[in-house]
Order: C-alpha cells, then structure tokens, then sequence
C-alpha cells in the first residue's frame, strides 16, 4: 500500500493573499467547529437519521441556519482565538521593541480562556491583563470544554515541557489549538514545534499531545507559506521521524495518507471515515481524520469551494469528536486557498462568532505584515 498522498488540486493563477489566508484559516476553522459541534456526540447512524443517508453536507440542513439563524462554535474555536490573541500580545511587543516570552503570554491568554468558563483565574496563578477579546461576551459561555484543558489551566503553575499538566492525557484538546503557533510569518520550523509543544503541555503531557500539536502546527506553516497538502503533511513527518517518542502521531498521519491514497480507495471516497484512523477523541486520531479528509477529497481539478464542501462532511459525520476533526480540516483548506473556500470569500452569516473571528484576522494581519 502506498503512501503517497493523493494528487493535489490547483491553486487559482494568483494564489491566496496573506490576508485572505489568515482569515480562511479562522472561519475555515470556525466553520467546520459549529458543524462539527451541530452532530457531536451523535452516532453515525443517528447522523443520517437527522440529515439523510449523506449526513450534514450543508449549512441548510441544520434548522437555526434554514430558518435565517446562526450557530454557535466551541471551546475549539475559543481556545485557538486565546492562544493566537495570546501570540499577538507577544508579537506586539516585539513590535515595539520589547521583549516577552511567548510561551508565557501563550499561558496568560489561556487563563484568560480559563476565567470566561469558570469566572475567575485560579487561585495564585498570575492576574492576566486584559486585552480586546476579553470585552467580547460572546465567548463567555461552556460549550463543552474539555476535563484537561480546566485541570491543566485550574493550576497556579504554568506546565512545562519537564514538567507538564496532566502527564497521561493525550486529548485532541491540544491539537485542536495549536493552529496559530504556524501562522507566525518566517518562523522556523524548530520554533514551530518548540512553541506548539509549550502551549500543549499548559493542559496535556502524553508524546501524542505535544507531537500531534506541532506536527499540525508544521502543516499550517507550510500551507501558510504556500506549499501543497502532500507537502505539507510530508514536512510534518520528516520532523516526526526525527522524534523518539511521537506517542503514535507519525503512525497515524501515515495511515491517513495511505488511506486517502487513490489504490486504498479506487471509486472515490464513501462519505464514511475509514475505522482504522479512529474517531478522533485522542490527538492523533484527530489530526488523522483531518489529514484524510482533506487528502480524500481532493483530486487534481478541486476548487476551492467544491473542495471545503467535500472535505467538511467527511471530517465531522461520524460519532467521535466532530466539532474537532471539522476545526482541524477547516482551518487546513482556508490557510492553503484563503477565503475562496466561501462562495461568496466572506465569512458565514450562520457563524455566531463571525464578528471576532474577522476581528482577530484583521488584528494578526496588521500586527504580523
């Protein structure tokens, strides 16, 4: 069985502007969360009760959206918005001419994240200052936080690579943040890694946790930068192989690839997640899905929307973590063609989020051009 990916699509002639990219990554991202998060905890059987034997393949399918309403995103999409807000405080010293660490500011955001679910930071844990996405009440709101993610963030100390929070967990509450850590512009790829690794043991210690993270990481930088899918996922597994103890991660992005490769799936892929890659609870397996389905769906004629369209469905009908496996494929399709992944290349209106999301774009895009 081979595993090479499959034939990557064409870009447009002009290829996406930073920018554009930026935000596709964001509501990518945000969109395939509130899908995702619409069929969470269904069974696949229960998915295609709901929404027919394709499962939900369209915003239209779900009520609040037919009916002129929006959705709401998860704590998938919070936390990633905490963590980029948490390096752009870093960034905006630098661009000062300040120095700061952004492991710790990375820290100080994700208690920020902390405080909007439980109401206050843990007792002796730093006061974070506040900062604009504080003033947005939107994200103040549960929607189904991970148990690590509150017990790592409930310590007053700060995890460490030597010493993380929770040693065993290898949840996708990691993996499902660690996107903006490749949007920095120019960072190499062993900062990359260095600073995913840092933000995942804030909550989770397990090899899978912290591999998982940067391997996704490496991905979005690539993509960012405007490499393909199959390069981007082979640069995640070059460094992989470099790795001791990967806890599994590079055993199951192979997997994925050969999987999505055209001799393991010679009509086109079934709509159904191939049960070896698992259904995504664990970051791994999370970052597995998302890595088929965008590989999967692909074809060397793919446009941009046909692509989002045939990707998205794929990632979040299945009984597993949805709301994560659709963040993960979103925000791979919008940091590799930008907005043009939207029909009309602006953010969903069925996006409940949809005003910070543009605003964090636009922040990041003024503070890193």
């Amino acid at each position: 069985m081979s595993d090479s990916p499959a034939p990557q699509p064409v870009l447009p002639a002009d290829p996406p502007a930073y920018a554009s990219r930026v935000l596709g990554l964001l509501a990518g991202g945000a969109a395939g969360d509130a899908l995702g998060y619409t069929v969470e905890f269904s069974s696949l059987e229960q998915i295609r009760a709901d929404y027919g034997d394709a499962g939900l393949a369209h915003p239209l399918q779900v009520p609040a959206i037919r009916a002129g309403g929006s959705i709401p995103v998860s704590d998938d999409t919070q936390m990633t918005l905490f963590v980029l807000d948490g390096l752009l405080d870093w960034i905006e010293w630098a661009n000062e001419g300040s120095m700061a660490d952004p492991a710790a500011s990375v820290w100080l955001s994700c208690l920020r994240w902390y405080r909007t679910q439980t109401g206050e930071v843990p007792e002796g844990a730093p006061q974070p200052p506040v900062r604009w996405l504080d003033a947005h009440s939107e994200l103040n709101v549960r929607r189904g936080p991970g148990n690590a993610c509150l017990t790592g963030l409930s310590s007053p100390d700060m995890g460490l690579p030597h010493q993380p929070q929770n040693p065993d967990s290898k949840g996708c509450g990691t993996v499902m943040r660690s996107a903006p850590y490749g949007m920095v512009p120019g960072l190499e790829d062993h900062l990359v890694v260095s600073l995913a690794r840092q933000g995942a043991v804030l909550t989770h210690g397990h090899p899978a946790a912290w591999t998982a993270s940067s391997a996704f990481a490496l991905m979005v930088s690539r993509l960012m930068s405007g490499h393909g899918f199959a390069e981007a996922v082979a640069a995640a597994l070059d460094w992989l192989d470099t790795v001791a103890d990967d806890g599994g991660t590079a055993a199951a992005v192979r997997a994925a690839v050969a999987l999505a490769g055209p001799a393991s799936r010679p009509g086109g892929p079934t709509g159904v997640l191939p049960a070896e890659l698992g259904e995504g609870w664990v970051a791994e397996e999370a970052l597995a899905v998302a890595v088929y389905s965008v590989l999967a769906t692909g074809g060397e004629s793919a446009q941009p929307t046909t692509h989002f369209r045939a990707a998205l469905p794929l990632a979040i009908n299945h009984g597993g973590d949805s709301d994560s496996t659709g963040a993960l494929a979103g925000q791979l399709l919008g940091a590799h063609y930008g907005m043009t992944i939207f029909p009309d290349g602006a953010v969903p209106a069925w996006l409940g989020e949809r005003r910070v999301i543009a605003e964090a774009a636009d922040r990041w895009t003024a503070a890193t051009s």
